[in-house]
């Protein structure tokens, strides 16, 4: 959204939660910034700024306040749905590429040079990668200060740190309070090394039951499943192997990460949210999705819909391909054939039997090639561009559009993808009273653009 000052002010006089990430209010009185939502007295017009981000706040000076905690505020809708380089980038950002690889590597991943990506960024967001990841490497580390044992210099190198008077520095200059001062009458849980519990946040409503539902009935054993506890999955991370269980609460998501190294708990949470889609705007996307009649109804019944992402990119691709012309069902036993401890990497299934793949061979052929490209780094399947990526796809061997726009829903989170041939999308256009032929349906879904993955995701909620 555009920071209109008149726009921004009314959403922070109403404490407008659903204004949480998008924007956040710096009080140059106080030199403090806030969410919209924050409950503290409303500060006088002449002595607030509006910033896109937390990091622009920190930029300019601004310390985070300690009773709303801005710093840990839904993500911005827009960053999340953006399939442009910024949106990329912030993506990337939060997954940690910036604290593995650095500037030259994220630059590296868009295509662009370091000066030009922090050009457009700082434009946009109001601060630059390394401001971005330094804002990051804080958050990370205040969750582990308040809510784990860890010594505080494990914490400030597992957060992504240079040092430990780098870390003690940032800290005190973002909360306006050392690293034990944060940590101080904290009650703080009896939980093994390693594991970390936090909250994310969302913006309601969120229909958990949909998200579980989906996830549930797509399970393979040994990498997730739905219980009473919540879901429970494998992560592969860039330091290793993780494990997580989800479970979804008011206002939260409650999340229990097991880590190899904590260093991996940045790219955790943000692999996790991706999951969920916990930075959607539901009210945007419901309000364009209800003013069509048929699907009205549907909104009305079950507000706050999600789709259901992904935490890694080839994964769902890898689905996708397997799931070709089966039942969902069928395409879990093939899939199960083909994982071992945790999903395999595109180098772990290239060196794969011929045996493990339970399919046909023109099936076979076309896993390969997609692991080809992606090992190669021809494929980027977490950041790359939207469009570029789909035709990337739909360049390999036996993809076709079906594929590639379940991909680009699920792995690269685009908002508006769309399957007309999708048999149960069909069936619940049917079941909707909308037209059941693609091509028609296809037209009649234009009025539901930018949001048509959420549209598909309610049309498979009624076969």
């Amino acid at each position: 959204m555009e920071l209109d000052f008149d726009t921004c002010r009314n959403a922070a006089t109403s404490r407008d939660a659903r204004f949480d990430g998008v924007f956040v209010t710096a009080v140059r009185s106080t030199g403090i910034y806030c969410r919209p939502s924050c409950p503290a007295i409303t500060p006088k017009a002449e002595n607030v700024r509006f910033l896109p981000t937390a990091a622009a706040a920190q930029r300019e000076g601004f310390r985070a306040c300690l009773r709303c905690r801005p710093d840990a505020a839904p993500g911005s809708p827009e960053w999340d749905i953006r399939g442009d380089v910024v949106g990329r980038a912030m993506r990337l950002i939060a997954d940690g590429v910036v604290d593995r690889d650095g500037v030259p590597g994220l630059a590296g991943r868009l295509g662009y040079t370091e000066r030009h990506l922090h050009r457009m960024l700082t434009a946009e967001v109001g601060a630059g990668p390394l401001s971005l990841a330094r804002a990051q490497r804080a958050q990370t580390a205040r969750v582990l200060i308040e809510t784990t044992r860890l010594g505080l210099a494990e914490i400030a190198f597992a957060a992504g740190f240079g040092s430990v008077r780098q870390f003690n520095d940032t800290i005190r200059e973002i909360y306006g309070r050392t690293p034990s001062e944060l940590r101080a009458r904290r009650s703080l849980p009896e939980h093994d090394e390693g594991v970390v519990s936090v909250r994310l946040p969302f913006r309601a409503p969120l229909h958990a039951e949909a998200l579980l539902s989906f996830l549930e009935v797509r399970a393979v054993d040994g990498i997730d499943k739905v219980d009473a506890d919540g879901y429970h999955r494998v992560l592969r991370l860039p330091h290793g192997t993780g494990r997580v269980t989800l479970l979804p609460k008011e206002g939260h998501v409650a999340a229990t990460l097991y880590l190899a190294d904590l260093r991996d708990l940045a790219p955790a949470v943000a692999r996790c949210r991706r999951l969920f889609d916990l930075d959607a705007d539901p009210a945007a996307v419901d309000a364009v999705l209800a003013a069509d009649p048929a699907l009205a109804p549907l909104v009305l019944k079950e507000e706050g819909v999600r789709v259901p992402r992904a935490t890694d990119g080839f994964e769902i691709a890898v689905r996708a391909v397997v799931g070709q012309q089966i039942s969902v069902a069928a395409a879990r036993t093939v899939l199960r054939k083909l994982v071992g401890e945790a999903f395999p990497t595109a180098e772990e299934l290239l060196a794969l039997p011929d045996e493990a793949f339970a399919m046909p061979d023109a099936r076979r052929r076309t896993l390969r090639a997609l692991a080809t490209a992606v090992a190669a780094g021809e494929l980027d399947l977490d950041g790359g561009g939207r469009d570029e990526t789909v035709e990337r796809l739909k360049a390999l061997p036996g993809i076709g559009d079906w594929t590639a726009q379940y991909t680009a829903m699920r792995a690269l989170g685009d908002p508006d993808a769309f399957l007309p041939t999708d048999l149960g999308v069909l069936r619940g256009a049917r079941a909707a009273g909308l037209p059941d032929d693609p091509r028609a349906l296809s037209a009649h879904a234009e009025r539901w653009r930018p949001w048509r993955s959420y549209a598909v995701i309610r049309l498979w909620r009624l076969q």
